[in-house]
């Protein structure tokens, strides 16, 4: 009976257990266990740093992306194994990506590239192009030249004027038909041409007091399929007061649901959301040098009120995750750390040493 009862409880404890993936210099990818707090696994990629990790729509293949050489893998989530790899540099040609996002079936990518091509006596710099990569065949297939870019909008995180592109990162649309690039405007495209079927203009929102508004590109895995849920900020017209609020964007629908919350920070590390819906979190950050104040944040998701913060220990340069079931919370990046909060009373409950140096690619949480 003892024993019954044991295995029970460790059956328990081990069904609650999550795994995150997370990008590590020289060319890693770590794999750890939420319950232990330790590295379990360390996967060498042959095409180098990791600077973005994608989850599939399926959840069972993790697309990352190195710097090196433009270089992407493809890597099974359940057995930890790299399935393919690849890179788009040569001798001759370089290209810079942004945005990169796989379609529902996992065989296409859909990014925005820049291509360098390299003369004798300089590097010839091309214009943005949308892209698609196959992965089947490990190539771009199909590139169609961006139209001029717009005005960026000033305080809009990946706006338009960033970096060179037209937009940031990409979402592609449950049925695979359509990509939405956020920005200071959402643009919705055809994912098989990249012709423009709609935007959205977030600088001119319904509100007339709200303006300069700009959505961050939404980092969170465990939301709903069908829709984005992101910071946005705004200013209004008068005394350019910065406001943030939560936007929540179906992605079926085409439509925005904006609520306004309060005064907005210098910086927020992003968004993550508890598994149950109920709330979200963010770590945001005041002030400079020696007057840096950093805090946690937690958000009611139903009424859009702050409801907790706590001041945390500002690091150099972090970003978050939080654990598989919402108890946790991690701040990690450029560190060979990762420092655990509970996410009810942030507190600092224990540091986890990685034994290797973490990149800023963000984390891969899965149940």
């Amino acid at each position: 009976m003892k024993q019954l009862i044991a295995w029970f409880a460790f059956s328990c404890v081990s069904a609650s257990a999550g795994t995150l993936f997370m990008g590590a210099y020289p060319n890693l990818l770590l794999v750890i266990d939420e319950d232990k707090g330790k590295v379990i696994d360390q996967i060498k990629l042959e095409t180098g740093l990791p600077v973005n990790i994608r989850l599939s729509h399926d959840k069972k293949l993790l697309y990352i992306f190195t710097n090196d050489r433009s270089g992407f893998e493809v890597m099974d989530v359940a057995t930890h194994k790299v399935l393919s790899h690849f890179v788009l540099n040569d001798a001759t040609h370089r290209f810079r990506l942004q945005g990169a996002a796989p379609d529902p079936e996992g065989k296409l990518l859909y990014t925005t590239t820049t291509e360098f091509t390299k003369l004798v006596d300089r590097y010839e710099v091309g214009k943005a192009k949308y892209t698609i990569i196959d992965v089947a065949q490990q190539k771009i297939t199909k590139t169609v030249e961006q139209p001029p870019e717009e005005p960026a909008t000033p305080g809009a995180p990946g706006g338009a004027g960033g970096g060179g592109f037209r937009g940031g990162g990409f979402e592609v649309s449950p049925d695979g038909k359509y990509l939405y690039q956020f920005g200071s405007n959402v643009l919705v495209l055809k994912a098989e041409d990249f012709s423009e079927v709609e935007k959205i203009a977030l600088e001119r929102p319904e509100d007339p007091s709200m303006r300069e508004l700009g959505l961050s590109i939404p980092q969170e895995s465990l939301s709903d399929p069908n829709q984005r849920v992101s910071i946005f900020n705004y200013s209004d017209p008068i005394v350019h007061n910065r406001v943030f609020g939560l936007a929540t964007f179906d992605l079926n629908k085409r439509r925005f649901d904006f609520k306004p919350i309060g005064p907005a920070p210098q910086s927020m590390a992003g968004m993550r959301i508890s598994p149950d819906k109920k709330e979200a979190f963010t770590v945001i950050t005041n002030g400079v040098g020696g007057n840096k104040r950093c805090e946690f944040w937690a958000l009611d998701m139903g009424t859009s009120k702050i409801t907790r913060t706590a001041e945390v220990p500002c690091r150099s340069r972090f970003t978050f995750g939080m654990s598989t079931n919402g108890k946790k919370l991690y701040l990690y990046g450029a560190s060979f750390d990762i420092e655990v909060y509970d996410a009810k009373t942030f507190k600092l409950e224990a540091t986890w040493d990685l034994g290797h140096d973490a990149t800023m690619a963000g984390m891969i949480a899965i149940p």
